[in-house]
């Protein structure tokens, strides 16, 4: 007689995470568990599996409280290093967002679009524990006496500093190519002329999304880590697409989920959250995440257990298609394929290059796997469970 169908529920496995008795693997790990014992067994065995990502992750910024002054003041302009941050919130609240160019850099007079600085690397400076420029305006009321403000900062400083991400960690990405016979400069880096590169952005295998491709058991709660402390998925990210063409896994085709996270800035790490500039398009963010996946059931294991061989993208010209918003498709790729080096489009061999850290990935997912193991971390049902097209 057959043995009854696992389920667990989040309640034993923190207890055996407690315990010191949880089984907790990588992504890339419990590949070999599933190919050799089978989903069921595997799910018998392993308690939790950890994924990691760390990537261009343009969609991010913080809320920051920057103090207040005597007189008080209502800040409505705030700039961080000359980077202009959002000041419409309160008296002396502001959000700075990650593609924000500084008003000052110097290159963008030759060359618009080529920022080398922005609220990408403040967020950078504030972590690394450099002193950033903090200047306010505001236009003066009976309660908000002082119009200026001028003083240097550090993160400790700071009475509040939440990195809050509007979109991370996308479910997939295009790998893109240009067959223009001009360079393009995008957010996917630069791309030669008639498909000489093709880029990618997806760690495959370890990515979260890629590890919960129906959202069983990501949602608004789910404790994560984010830039090197502790942060949490707060809601579906903007652009979440669930209904994008999927394959027989459930693994998206084309970019689909994504996360809205937050944590505390002043747990985190810039070795985990680094401002970064693009040739031609500008400065963003590159920012670590990496999210746990309860092994609940043979479902889930199955899900954890899909390779790189497995998981597919398509092919996108950014030299014509992207750009009038024609996504044609050069074909198909697996994520095994583009981590070999090279790819074929159009019966000729293109290097690949990626835009997310795989190194990276790995030591996240293996960071999380020891925060598990020394009952540092626990899992945290979902309040809600992400937006999905099977519902």
């Amino acid at each position: 007689m057959s043995e009854n169908p696992v389920q667990k529920t989040y309640e034993e496995i923190n207890a055996r995470i407690k315990a010191g008795e949880a089984v907790i693997v990588t992504a890339e790990e419990m590949v070999d568990i599933v190919k050799s014992k089978g989903a069921e067994q595997a799910a018998r065995e392993v308690d939790v599996v950890t994924t990691g990502t760390f990537s261009p992750m343009c969609s991010s910024g913080a809320f920051i409280n920057i103090g207040q002054m005597t007189p008080t003041i209502k800040a409505s302009k705030v700039w961080l290093n000359k980077v202009p941050a959002y000041g419409g919130l309160a008296a002396v609240d502001a959000y700075i967002g990650a593609t924000e160019p500084a008003e000052d850099d110097p290159l963008n007079k030759v060359y618009p679009g080529e920022f080398r600085y922005g609220g990408g690397h403040v967020i950078e400076d504030l972590l690394a524990g450099k002193k950033v420029l903090l200047e306010a305006k505001g236009y003066g009321t009976d309660c908000y006496m002082s119009t200026k403000m001028k003083k240097e900062v550090t993160l400790d400083d700071l009475p509040y500093a939440l990195l809050c991400n509007p979109r991370n960690g996308y479910q997939n990405y295009n790998c893109a190519v240009n067959l223009n016979d001009k360079v393009v400069h995008t957010y996917m880096g630069t791309l030669k002329p008639n498909c000489k590169n093709a880029n990618y952005c997806s760690a495959g295998a370890l990515s979260p999304l890629f590890n919960d491709p129906h959202y069983k058991t990501i949602g608004v709660g789910t404790r994560i880590f984010l830039g090197g402390g502790v942060g949490y998925v707060t809601w579906h990210g903007t652009q979440h697409n669930p209904n994008a063409p999927r394959h027989e896994n459930g693994t998206p085709m084309r970019p689909a989920g994504t996360l809205m996270v937050q944590g505390d800035l002043k747990q985190m790490s810039a070795r985990w959250v680094r401002g970064i500039s693009i040739l031609g398009y500008g400065n963003t963010i590159a920012v670590g995440l990496g999210v746990p996946i309860p092994i609940l059931n043979a479902e889930m294991a199955a899900y954890t257990g899909v390779s790189d061989d497995e998981l597919f993208t398509q092919i996108v010209d950014y030299g014509h298609d992207y750009t009038n918003a024609i996504a044609r498709n050069y074909g198909e790729v697996s994520y095994a394929q583009l981590k070999s080096g090279s790819i074929q489009v159009n019966g000729k061999d293109v290097p690949t290059a990626p835009l997310s850290s795989l190194p990276m990935a790995r030591e996240i997912a293996e960071t999380l796997k020891a925060w598990m193991k020394d009952g540092k971390f626990l899992l945290n049902e979902p309040a809600q469970l992400l937006p999905d097209s099977s519902e």
